[in-house]
């Protein structure tokens, strides 16, 4: 099956803002959603007391930086890069709510976006790595970026991640992430969410997202959490 285009992906996140809006819920159909994010957001108040500034890729409506910011303090800079003109307005509007920091949008792909090297102290990506290809793209998008954070900056995770057995895949994905939607709601939005996640995502199994850190330079690579097949993580410059 050929992948979604950029464009294609962009349209569909234009219509999606108001599910990525809640701070409850997260994004309700990741599995541990809302623990992923306070675990994200809980280390990165102790480990960056003084935060500065902070970038958040694949933004979405805002939830992280909104969250990160209400738990550090009000004068962190924030930069928001997202596909989807509607998810960075609604991103900008409720971080200018809660900090008082420069806070600046750029509409675009990450990977191409101009954005200044060696400034972030932090740099979150949720829900945004599984959109990359093959290892060159990978390798290409994590160098990159490297190349934007701090020394001493880090770079936090959560996605959609793979297993390295077909068969551990089936299981954990196909039955029990399955069985998770159709709690969730029911069969139709299992089928539903299924097919756009053949259609768009490419996901990478998290050994192989790990080592890829490491090799463009991060130290420290550590994981947070795992649960089926969704998983947080985080690496050092």
């Amino acid at each position: 099956m050929n992948k979604s285009s950029i464009e294609e992906i962009e349209q569909r996140f234009d219509a999606d803002v108001e599910r990525f809006s809640n701070l409850e819920s997260s994004q309700a159909n990741t599995i541990d959603a809302v623990l992923n994010m306070e675990l994200i957001t809980d280390g990165i108040k102790r480990l960056y007391p003084n935060l500065e500034n902070l970038l958040d890729i694949g933004c979405g409506a805002g939830n992280y930086a909104v969250k990160t910011i209400m738990k550090t303090h009000n004068q962190v800079n924030v930069d928001l890069v997202d596909l989807s003109q509607p998810m960075l307005d609604r991103a900008k509007v409720r971080v200018e709510e809660v900090s008082n920091g420069l806070v600046q949008v750029f509409k675009g792909d990450f990977r191409t976006v101009a954005l200044e090297e060696n400034k972030y102290d932090v740099i979150i990506a949720t829900a945004v790595l599984h959109h990359l290809r093959d290892d060159a793209d990978w390798e290409k998008s994590l160098k990159k970026i490297y190349s934007l954070l701090k020394t001493g900056g880090s770079l936090w995770v959560f996605d959609l991640v793979e297993q390295n057995s077909p068969a551990l895949q089936e299981f954990m994905y196909t039955e029990r992430y399955g069985d998770f939607l159709v709690e969730l709601k029911d069969k139709a939005y299992q089928e539903h969410v299924f097919a756009y996640i053949e259609k768009e995502d490419s996901p990478r199994p998290l050994l192989f997202q790990l080592k890829m850190m490491e090799q463009v330079g991060f130290k420290d690579v550590d994981i947070l959490h795992k649960n089926l097949c969704f998983s947080s993580f985080l690496g050092f410059k």
